[in-house]
């Protein structure tokens, strides 16, 4: 029998492959780096990611290169109030050249789907995502359909749009393994937007495949053989645990947050070129992976970035395990 580990990749290998996707991506997005090498982590990971920022912070942009730099087929859905849930996962149609109904698939049947906007789309289009984010499946006419690995679904919404527009159920932002903030660039990293656009003479950029889906499922395979000591594990459980606890918390991050958390500094480890995992690999992921997953209490509803305190709050207050050296 074939050991299914024997065509993983080295560590040595995810770290080389994650460095050259990240430079490509770098070729169209300036300054950016932490927010890309997460989102990297995410893809070695099978994880969705939820970008919240303002318009104009090149979102759309990330997500249309990392697809271009990992050799993936891309497919771009705009939600708006009026679509329909068919719109997204596609349907059977009547073919009149074969006298009988044919499947069209939608763009869901895709490796990186772009969500844009995923907020202005009502409750009942929104929730047409929840089975293939989290099955990896779709239902049409009573038909299950497998979806192509793999499938990975970054949406975008703008914080400060409240008019038309519908916010996501709790159910489908803990669906989410990360969410992200892009931010403004600096003027120095600005004016380096413009002179490249100016050097290129047009808005597209050339970036290069450093991969493909098949080399990304490798990378993963990696990636699942990343040593996690069971000291980290409770760590994570800990952080996990308190946000449920806090007084400020009405409801506190799932089990889906803590395996978001192994998942993801597992990622990181392997991305830095390390085959075990570091109570700093989990720090880092915390209030990306965690943040989107709590109910605050209502005092709070209108609070900015009142979860992002609380979570830094928790790590602070968390005990810290020690790790010896695994490199000996």
């Amino acid at each position: 029998m074939t050991d299914p580990q024997a065509n993983c990749p080295t560590v040595g290998e995810v770290a080389e492959t994650a460095r050259r996707v990240i430079a490509q991506v770098e070729r169209a997005i300036v300054g950016k780096r932490n927010v890309l090498e997460m989102i990297m982590a995410a893809c070695l990971t099978g994880g969705h990611v939820l970008l919240e920022d303002y318009p104009g912070l090149a979102k759309t942009l990330i997500a249309n290169s990392f697809a271009a730099a990992l050799g993936v087929q891309f497919k771009r859905i705009q939600f708006t109030p009026d679509l329909l849930p068919g719109d997204i996962t596609g349907g059977y149609v009547f073919d009149r050249a074969q006298n009988r109904f044919v499947l069209r698939p939608g763009p869901i049947f895709a490796n990186i789907i772009l969500a844009d906007e995923i907020n202005r789309a009502s409750p009942r289009t929104q929730s047409a995502l929840l089975e293939a984010m989290q099955e990896y499946q779709v239902t049409l006419e009573g038909e299950t359909m497998r979806l192509v690995e793999p499938f990975i679904v970054i949406a975008t919404q703008n914080p400060i749009e409240y008019e038309g527009t519908f916010p996501l159920p709790e159910a489908q932002l803990d669906r989410f393994i990360i969410k992200l903030s892009v931010g403004y660039p600096t003027p120095t990293e600005e004016q380096e937007i413009l002179r490249r656009r100016r050097d290129r003479r047009q808005d597209a950029v050339a970036i290069e495949a450093v991969t493909d889906a098949e080399g990304l499922l490798r990378l993963r395979c990696a990636v699942e053989q990343i040593y996690v000591d069971a000291d980290v594990e409770r760590y994570m459980v800990d952080l996990v645990a308190r946000t449920r606890q806090h007084r400020q918390v009405a409801v506190g991050a799932s089990p889906r947050g803590t395996l978001a958390l192994l998942k993801l500094s597992r990622a990181w480890a392997a991305m830095h070129g390390r085959a075990y995992v570091l109570p700093d690999d989990v720090k880092h992921f915390a209030k990306a992976a965690l943040s989107h997953r709590l109910i605050l209490q209502p005092d709070l509803w209108t609070v900015s970035q009142a979860a992002d305190r609380i979570i830094s709050e928790v790590v602070q207050s968390t005990p810290v395990p020690v790790i010896g050296d695994r490199t000996t």
